[in-house]
């Protein structure tokens, strides 16, 4: 399994920090925090932005991500559609496979899982068309938090299937995983071509409905089920990218290089004791 350093987990470093932490720390993938890019393209050109990966050794593996992408006013969701536009066309030119997009909070008038499938499934046939021409793939991101319209792998899982476009995919969580209720059955009954990228991260010891990005630790530091969930992966034959991925406001004071470095040991020492081959 490749390792990736997600952008959220040294969230004031800018994008060319980031690339040079993961660089010295032996990672194989960023995945590109969308506010640092937008940042970094006022003052350098999306051609600086390839040439950066290209000389660190480091690929990028996601921009992350389009929030909010269902349940929208027109107003709003025409906005979705530039960005993803906008996205697709950077990631096309920089060798990026992935835009990690993100389903939107439950409406109080929508009271059936059948209507959020409905709505996930026209929205992301929309934006996946939008990707495919530049080559992208879009990957799915369930959230476990009360107000999110898919909070389980199966829902999310369940969208994908119906969506039916090779280019749209599932992202799986940890924290997300826990937090939402979702059973490791639900990753052993998964194709693993629909998974496409896995985000690993651990939590402090609270009750779940009581999480927040804030409690995620390196993983195992906590109490996330990493174990059985890295297991159910292997089972599946899920061999892709694992993806740290951390909103902790105190990591986010250190040094980004020594974060990563700490990131890529705990991420390794998680998963060579899963048996997996790193």
């Amino acid at each position: 399994m490749k390792l990736s350093l997600n952008g959220a987990t040294t969230m004031k470093a800018d994008l060319a920090t980031d690339v040079g932490a993961a660089a010295a720390a032996g990672f194989d993938y960023v995945e590109i925090w969308a506010a640092k890019l937008r940042e970094f393209l006022k003052t350098n050109s999306v051609s600086d932005l390839k040439r950066l990966f290209a000389e660190s050794g480091i690929k990028p593996l996601s921009i992350n991500s389009i929030e909010n992408v269902t349940f929208r006013e027109r107003e709003a969701y025409a906005q979705i559609r530039t960005e993803c536009e906008e996205l697709a066309a950077i990631a096309e030119a920089i060798g990026c496979p992935y835009i990690v997009v993100v389903p939107g909070t439950l409406p109080k008038d929508v009271s059936s899982s059948y209507e959020v499938i409905e709505e996930s499934v026209r929205v992301l046939r929309e934006l996946a068309s939008i990707a495919e021409r530049h080559s992208v793939g879009l990957a799915f991101e369930f959230l476990g938090r009360a107000d999110c319209s898919v909070q389980t792998l199966e829902l999310a899982d369940e969208i994908i299937e119906k969506v039916n476009r090779r280019n749209i995919g599932l992202v799986i969580d940890s924290f997300h995983f826990y937090t939402g209720g979702s059973m490791i059955k639900m990753i052993d009954e998964l194709d693993p071509k629909r998974l496409f990228i896995f985000h690993i991260n651990d939590a402090e010891n609270q009750p779940a409905d009581q999480l927040t990005d804030a409690h995620r630790l390196l993983p195992g530091l906590g109490i996330l089920p990493l174990k059985e969930i890295i297991e159910a992966l292997r089972r599946i034959g899920y061999d892709g990218v694992a993806s740290v991925e951390i909103f902790r406001p105190e990591y986010w004071e250190r040094d980004p290089f020594e974060l990563a470095r700490e990131a890529k040991a705990a991420m390794e020492k998680v998963l060579s004791g899963t048996d997996f081959s790193l």
